[in-house]
């Protein structure tokens, strides 16, 4: 890109002509600095990004304004495959990370990026990538600041990996822990589940299933900053990505050392979802989301919070679906459609590998 940025620094014009990534792209050169330039400044289009230090440096008076504690996440994205209904690798990286910082009460502010690029790699695709990123940031309401490429040989790694951190701070008033839940609490989740890893399975070829079943890979940081506003005294929040809600359920139940107690009658299903795990033989509460956040809240918060979480789109299809218990502890309990109960257990093992 030609002119200047909008705070007088000069924009970089490096001009990627190659169709495929190769190792020259990863070298340190001429051509890592044309990629950079070509693919990611022009993307993501940040004062920090355009002045390519090998770090972003961030004002910490406007980090102590907002809060009290810094919060840190990082993680690392494999899907298989990268392009999938409702999403693509680069949306699930932002998307995921600054999730991972909503649910601790945090207010997502900037994100990292680290990208490792298999020789051959679409140069059209890794465009295609880059702007989903800013996309998802944009939404979120947050920056990505700085990064990283490397390029590997052919067949070290599968076509893309993203590694992303994110920072935020957590207000004073702000006290959200997975060991926190009391009995008589509410399990609440803002809606459908088992969207996104129904959508990786109709996405796989090898399993020849077809789906219109869209990933509900989305941000969840506005819809929790309502439900806080009203409600500041939730007790647990975490995002039901690998190992489902099952699996969320059981953390909580484990470290809070409490029973946990949930209706399949009031559980959220699309009918989609549902028959595709009875064909394939698996368990949609163990099934992966990247856009449902399961909340525990005193009970009387309960009305208040479901109105907040419903206005926003993200929320809409917010209920209840459980009751915390005093015991037995450490424990998830179903109360089946049929009215018989069984025993959530923890996930042994992957239903679905490389979904996020």
């Amino acid at each position: 890109m030609n002119g200047s940025s909008s705070n007088g620094m000069r924009r970089r014009s490096g001009k990627l002509t190659a169709e495929t990534i190769n190792m020259s792209h990863g070298g340190g050169g001429k051509a890592m600095r044309d990629l950079i330039e070509d693919v990611f400044l022009r993307s993501f289009d940040t004062q920090d990004f355009l002045a390519l230090e090998d770090q972003a440096r961030v004002d910490l008076s406007a980090l102590t304004i907002l809060g009290d504690r810094l919060a840190l996440t990082t993680d690392s994205y494999v899907v298989d495959p990268i392009f999938f209904a409702g999403g693509d690798i680069g949306k699930l990286a932002v998307c995921g990370t600054v999730n991972d910082l909503a649910v601790g009460g945090a207010i997502a502010l900037y994100l990292t990026c680290g990208f490792i690029i298999e020789e051959g790699f679409s140069v059209t695709d890794l465009r295609r990538i880059a702007i989903s990123m800013k996309l998802a940031a944009d939404a979120a309401g947050v920056k990505i600041i700085t990064g990283d490429t490397k390029v590997v040989d052919r067949g070290a790694a599968d076509k893309i990996f993203i590694n992303t951190a994110g920072i935020g701070v957590i207000p004073q008033n702000i006290n959200v822990g997975a060991q926190r839940a009391e009995p008589g609490d509410l399990v609440l989740i803002n809606g459908f589940i088992g969207d996104h890893g129904a959508a990786i399975v109709g996405a796989r070829e090898d399993l020849s299933i077809e789906s219109d079943i869209e990933s509900d890979c989305q941000p969840l940081n506005r819809l929790i900053e309502s439900l806080l506003a009203v409600c500041p005294q939730v007790h647990c929040m975490r995002d039901a990505t690998r190992g489902g809600i099952a699996t969320v359920l059981n953390e909580f139940a484990i470290s809070s050392r409490c029973c946990i107690k949930i209706d399949e009658t009031a559980i959220p299903i699309r009918n989609e979802v549902r028959g595709m795990c009875e064909i394939l033989g698996l368990d949609p509460l163990y099934l992966a989301n990247e856009g449902k956040v399961v909340v525990i809240l005193p009970r009387e918060k309960a009305s208040a919070a479901l109105t907040a979480m419903r206005h926003d789109q993200a929320g809409v299809h917010s209920t209840i679906i459980g009751e915390v218990f005093n015991s037995p502890e450490e424990i998830v309990i179903l109360k089946t459609a049929f009215g018989g109960e069984r025993i959530v257990d923890m996930l042994v093992g992957d239903q679905l590998p490389r979904i996020c």
